[in-house]
C-alpha cells in the first residue's frame, strides 16, 4: 500500500508530467485552431478547452481522441499544488516564487469557474427603445404567452434541450400539454406546394409554411434557425399542431379556454429588474474611410422603485458594470440607428486580475530579492579588496 501511494505521489510532483502536460496544451491549441473552421468559436471551447475528453465522429460513433482542456488543466493544478507542498519549504527568500505560483494557481481556477459559470447574451437597442431583458447568442427557447390581460403578459417558456429530446410537457399554467412532434437545429423554411406532401401543421403559419432540415452550420458569418413542430393536446378540443421556428417574425395566435394566447420561438432570454434605455448612438469614423473609430452608446438606467435612474455612457473599452452584468459596447446596425451591447455574466471576472497581479508582484519580488542579495555581495567584495 505505502509503494502505491508512493508511486501516486511521484507522479503527481514529476517535472516530466509538467513538460508532458504542457506539450499536450500546446498541441491542444494547435489542433482547436485548425478545427474551427469547421466549429466557430463556441464550438471549439466546448469540444476542446471546456471538455475532459475531445470525441470525433468516426462512422457515427464518437471515439475518444485527445484529452480536453479541463483534463490537462486540472492535471496540471494538481501537479503544481502537490510538487508545492512535496517539495517547497516556506522562507522570506522564496516568497516570489510562492506569489508567482498561486498566481498561476488562481488563474487556472478561475478559467475552470468562467467556462462553468459565464453566459453570454446581447442587448440590441434602437434610438428610444427600452429594455429589461438581454437574449443569448447560442440558445432558444419556446415561449408560450397567455395574452388575455391587456396590461400582463403570462409567459411560460420551455427551454431548447427539452425540445431537442421531443419531450412532452405539462405546466401547471398551461390548459394543454405541449408535445414536441419534430425538431430540427437547422431548416430552411419554404412555401408549401400545394400537390406536395402534407404538413406535420394543423394550425398557424404552418399550414403554408414547410421546414427542410439543414446540416448544422458553424461558420461565423451563418446562422442556424431551429425549428419545432409542436402540438398542444387536451381531453377537450386540440389547439392543433403549430410551427415554430425563429426564421418567423412574429408570433403565431390562437384562442383556447375562454384565453388568448401566442407562441413562438426565440432566443432564450435573461430578466433583470432593471431597464435600459438607448438616449443617442455615436459612430465615428476615420477621415475618408468606413473604418470605425469610435462608437458609444449613452444609456440611461433606471429600476422600478426609483432608486437608480442616471445616464452612463458605454464606448469601446470602457464597459458598465451592473447589478453583476457587465455590458460591452459590441457593435451597430440599422443605419447607425440601433445599438449592440455584449451582456455578460459572470462571477469570477475578477479572478484572472488578481492572479496577474499576484504573478507580476511575485516576480518582481523574487527578482528584487535577488537584486539586493548581487548588490551586498558586490559590496561586501569591494570593501574586502579595499581593505586588503
Amino acid at each position: 500500500m505505502k509503494t502505491i501511494l508512493r508511486d501516486i505521489r511521484d507522479f503527481c510532483v514529476s517535472l516530466k508530467l509538467t513538460v508532458a502536460l504542457l506539450v499536450l496544451g500546446m498541441l491542444l491549441v494547435f489542433a482547436a485552431t485548425l478545427d474551427q473552421t469547421n466549429l466557430g468559436i463556441w464550438g471549439i471551447q466546448q469540444k476542446w478547452f471546456r471538455s475532459f475528453v475531445v470525441f470525433q465522429d468516426v462512422r457515427g460513433v464518437g471515439l475518444p481522441i485527445y484529452p480536453g482542456g479541463y483534463l490537462i488543466g486540472g492535471l496540471l493544478l494538481i501537479n503544481l499544488v502537490a510538487a508545492h507542498i512535496d517539495r517547497f519549504k516556506f522562507n522570506w527568500r522564496k516568497a516570489g516564487i510562492f506569489l508567482t505560483h498561486a498566481g498561476l494557481i488562481l488563474l487556472l481556477v478561475g478559467e475552470l469557474l468562467s467556462g462553468l459559470w459565464q453566459e453570454d447574451f446581447n442587448m440590441r437597442l434602437s434610438n428610444g427603445d427600452t429594455k429589461n431583458y438581454a437574449e443569448s447568442y447560442r440558445f432558444n427557447e419556446l415561449a408560450i404567452t397567455d395574452t388575455t390581460d391587456p396590461s400582463f403578459d403570462d409567459v411560460v417558456t420551455i427551454p431548447e434541450t427539452l425540445l431537442a429530446r421531443h419531450e412532452s410537457v405539462q405546466h401547471p399554467k398551461l390548459p394543454f400539454r405541449v408535445v414536441i412532434k419534430a425538431y430540427y437545429p437547422n431548416s430552411l423554411l419554404q412555401m408549401r406546394a400545394a400537390d406536395g406532401p402534407p404538413s406535420l401543421a394543423t394550425a398557424g403559419l404552418g399550414l403554408g409554411i414547410v421546414a427542410a432540415p439543414q446540416p448544422v452550420t458553424y461558420k461565423q458569418d451563418e446562422s442556424n434557425t431551429p425549428t419545432a413542430y409542436v402540438e398542444f393536446t387536451a381531453p377537450d378540443a386540440s389547439p392543433g399542431t403549430f410551427l415554430v421556428s425563429t426564421g418567423l417574425v412574429e408570433p403565431q395566435r390562437f384562442n383556447y379556454a375562454g384565453r388568448s394566447w401566442k407562441i413562438t420561438l426565440r432566443a432564450k432570454r435573461i430578466y433583470r429588474p432593471f431597464s435600459l434605455t438607448l438616449l443617442k448612438f455615436n459612430h465615428d469614423s476615420y477621415a475618408g474611410t468606413d473604418i470605425p473609430k469610435n462608437f458609444s452608446s449613452r444609456i440611461r438606467i433606471t429600476t422600478p422603485d426609483g432608486r437608480d435612474d442616471r445616464e452612463v455612457l458605454i464606448y469601446m473599452n470602457n464597459p458598465l458594470r451592473y447589478a453583476g452584468l457587465t455590458f460591452y459596447q459590441a457593435g451597430f446596425e440599422n443605419n447607425d440607428r440601433t445599438t449592440i451591447l455584449q451582456v455578460v455574466r459572470n462571477p469570477s471576472w475578477v479572478l484572472p486580475y488578481v492572479a496577474c497581479s499576484l504573478m507580476a508582484l511575485g516576480l518582481l519580488g523574487q527578482f528584487g530579492i535577488h537584486l539586493v542579495g548581487f548588490v551586498q555581495k558586490r559590496r561586501a567584495k569591494s570593501f574586502v579588496a579595499a581593505v586588503a
